[in-house]
Order: structure tokens, then sequence, then C-alpha cells
């Protein structure tokens, strides 16, 4: 066995197929990290330097099922491709920074200074605490929905950990596909209508997830929901300078990311206490009580809007 250091990880090297040059050489350095790591344990323990070496390498195992098991890891070019296109988009959106209008050019041209006011101030304007409580609740569903599916998969409807992952996954599959299809919509529709269409899917959504039928039924149901939420966070956003004003629409904007970051924080921890102490089949009623008081919100936020414009 006349091996060394160099032959083995050459050996390892040569099973690889799906790297890149510079992940080829942080393996090799990490190899010969672990067999530099063996070989002074031995050397402590009286071996001469070529026997640390050869039980060293020894202990490191066969190159080439080394190589098998590293090959496996390295899935493919699919996350150099992608982070080789984030580079040129970053490129082009940096080019592109001159073509994007300021907000008073945007706005027909008439010029308007920003107005910041406390929180008390914010909180007494109308629709403003209505507004604030349903971005709460949104994110407070989208986060526990997302982060609890495959814990629901698995504990409630007995799917094992590996499928449930994937299925939890369809949840944000959903949000990314209903955001790029909403993009579209919003042409065609007003924010408030993206919003109840939304609202409507994710009831749907939550109601195939609570039906006693197959598994199949839960798929289409944990894609709706994330189909659902899609539309409502860039809506309520997209429509706080019509409902408070473009000076306020600043201020505003900010108070409504707080509070999406308060319910996106504090909901899912809260649900894993209920699915501890209780169950977790609550988890489509926990999502049901978020989607309701959140439709109760916008519809008085939108019909106290409505009023004023009257």
């Amino acid at each position: 066995h006349d091996m060394d250091r160099r032959d083995y990880t050459d050996r390892v090297l040569s099973s690889l197929r799906r790297v890149t040059e510079k992940e080829r050489e942080a393996i090799r350095s990490e190899l010969d990290g672990h067999i530099e790591d063996h070989m002074e344990a031995l050397r402590e323990l009286g071996y001469d330097e070529e026997l640390a070496e050869e039980r060293a390498i020894a202990a490191m195992g066969e190159p080439d099922e080394v190589g098998r098991e590293l090959n496996r890891q390295y899935t493919g070019w699919g996350w150099v491709l992608v982070s080789r296109a984030a580079v040129v988009l970053t490129v082009v959106l940096l080019f592109s920074l001159p073509l994007w209008k300021l907000p008073q050019d945007a706005m027909g041209g008439e010029p308007f200074t920003p107005q910041h006011r406390s929180f008390p101030e914010l909180l007494k304007i109308t629709g403003v605490p209505e507004v604030l409580v349903c971005f709460l609740c949104y994110c407070a569903l989208e986060s526990t929905a997302g982060m609890w599916a495959s814990s629901y998969c698995t504990l409630v409807r007995g799917l094992d950990a590996q499928t449930a992952a994937s299925w939890a996954s369809l949840f944000y599959l959903g949000i990314t596909a209903g955001r790029f299809v909403s993009g579209f919509l919003t042409m065609k529709m007003s924010d408030r209508n993206m919003i109840r269409l939304g609202q409507v899917l994710i009831a749907l959504g939550i109601l195939l997830v609570l039906l006693p039928a197959g598994n199949n039924v839960l798929f289409v149901g944990l894609i709706l929901i994330g189909l659902g939420c899609a539309p409502v966070y860039p809506c309520i956003i997209h429509e706080t300078p019509v409902n408070f004003g473009r000076e306020l629409s600043m201020s505003m904007t900010g108070l409504q990311m707080a509070f999406a970051y308060v319910g996106s924080c504090l909901a899912p921890p809260l649900f894993g206490l209920l699915a501890q102490n209780v169950t977790p089949r609550l988890y489509p009623w926990y999502l049901a009580v978020g989607l309701v008081v959140m439709v109760i919100m916008s519809e008085s936020l939108h019909a106290k809007k409505a009023a004023e414009h009257r």
C-alpha cells in the first residue's frame, strides 16, 4: 500500500464530475487537512512519518468510495448557474438605475414632502389600526403555514419526513408562482380585489387541508394556500399611498413592515406551544383564525376608506 497523500486525493478527485475548479481545490485541502490531523495524532503516539501517513490514509477509507459519496453531494451546475444569473441581474439593475423615476415624477410631477409622525399620531388616522392588524395576521399566517407544513404532514397525516419536507416546499412554490402571475393580474385588477382573490384562495387551501380526504387533496391545499398568500403582501404595500396619502406613505410603509415582522416572529413559536401542549391538528384552524381576522380588518379598512372618499 504505497499510496501517498497526493495519490490518495488525486484518486478521490478523479471521481468528481460536477464540481468547479475552486470546489475541487477546496475538497483537496479539506482531505489533506484530515490526513494531516490523523498523522499528527499518530506521530504523537510514536509512529514514524511513513507509517503514520500509511495508517492515516487507510483510516480515510477507499478513495473511489469516498469520491463516489462526494459526487452525490455535489448535485450539479444548478447553483453555479443561479449564482452567475444573480451577478448578471445585479449588473443589469445597476445600469438601469438612471431609468427609474423618482416618486414625484411617477406621480404626475407634483412634488411632495414626506411627513414623519409618531406611532400614536399615526394610530389616530382612519384605517391605520386595521391595516396594521391585517398585515400582522397575514405575516403570521404565511410564516406559520410555511414553517409548520412539514410537521403537520408527518405528525398528523403520517407522511415520511422526506416527502413531508418536499410537500412543505410546495407552499413556497405556490407563493413564487403566485407572485409571478399576480404581477400581470394587477394590470387588470385593483389592489382591493387582488387581496380578496388571495384570501379566497387561502380559504380554499385551508378547507382542502382540513378535509379528511386523501393526501392528494392535502397536496393541492398547500399549493393553494401559497398561491393565495402571493398577492396580499405586495398589494397592501402598493395601496398605501392611496389609503393614507403620499406624504404619509413612507412612515406607513415602515410601520406596516414592523408589524409584519412582529407577526412573522411571534406566530410560529406560539403555534409550536399549541402543537406541543394541545395537538398539531390545530394547524389549519390556527391558519383559519389568522385569515378570518385578516379578512375582517382588510374589509373594514376598505369600507372606511371608501366612505372617506365619498
